[in-house]
């Protein structure tokens, strides 16, 4: 189990459209990943949960991924986050 810690970015944080695109990359990968803000946990391949942390611009948040592709996982993840969550 790999993590790192994040700070959002763009504009809208994560919410709707940038939060689909993430949640579309989240579910390109085998492993298991969620998203960490304020001792909360929710599933990163889950829109609502998501959704649900209400994540906006400048909060930090930490990606975890944990199985045989987890590296992977928080790289491309992490990077779509520092690209602004552009759609690719």
């Amino acid at each position: 189990m790999i993590s790192k810690e994040i700070t959002v970015k763009n504009l809208q944080g994560l919410h709707a459209r940038p939060a689909t695109f993430f949640i579309q990359k989240a579910n390109s990968y085998k492993c298991s990943i969620w998203v960490e803000k304020d001792e909360r946990r929710v599933n990163a391949k889950s829109l609502l949960g998501v959704l649900s942390l209400g994540i906006a611009k400048g909060m930090s948040v930490t990606v975890i991924a944990d199985g045989n592709d987890e590296k992977a996982a928080i790289e491309g993840l992490c990077a779509l986050i520092e690209n602004g969550l552009v759609g690719e």
